[in-house]
């Protein structure tokens, strides 16, 4: 079970950690959108497809950075307790905390595969004047939430091993 254990967390942290810091570069296509956007609006005719296209690149950028975020342990934490604990304590705490975000995932990517099969077999677009087809942002999002739950699981590995004292 360790080589195992070894072998997964590795490899799912090294794509997830390619992964976010190529993401990290994704506020500069939003940033480059939404001056188009402005520059259009004020010296051309508005474009019909800023706004969304903003929005989608948005939606990327957090759901595909959402796993390295995890991996550095830049989520959000009650810090009441927690600071106050062992690394031991917070190992156990998190590996059973971590139980509630691989379920909440699970169910996540369970809807978003099956609103994804649902776009890509109705071919959904989007009800806005530009009408893009919506698959493609469905599909980076069931990515990112595979990613992340991928990243849970990886996480839940490493405090198992911590509270063994085993290394990973």
């Amino acid at each position: 079970m360790t080589a195992f254990m070894r072998r997964y967390v590795r490899i799912v942290d090294g794509v997830n950690y390619h992964i976010g810091r190529v993401m990290m570069y994704g506020i500069f296509v939003m940033m480059g959108i939404l001056l188009w956007s402005s520059i259009s609006k004020t010296f051309f005719l508005p474009s019909l497809w800023t706004l969304e296209m903003a929005q989608f690149a948005m939606v990327a950028y957090y759901i595909m950075g959402g796993p390295y975020s995890i991996q550095l342990g830049s989520n959000v934490r009650m810090d009441l307790f927690y600071g106050r604990w062992s690394v031991t304590e917070r190992a156990w705490v998190d590996s059973f905390t971590v139980l509630f975000l691989i379920f909440f995932l699970g169910v996540l990517l369970y809807g978003g595969i099956d609103s994804l099969l649902y776009s890509l077999q109705y071919n959904e677009r989007s009800p806005t004047a530009w009408r893009p087809v919506l698959w493609p942002i469905k599909s980076i999002m069931c990515a990112g939430l595979l990613l992340m739950l991928l990243q849970a699981i990886s996480e839940l590995f490493k405090d198992i091993a911590h509270i063994r004292d085993i290394e990973i």
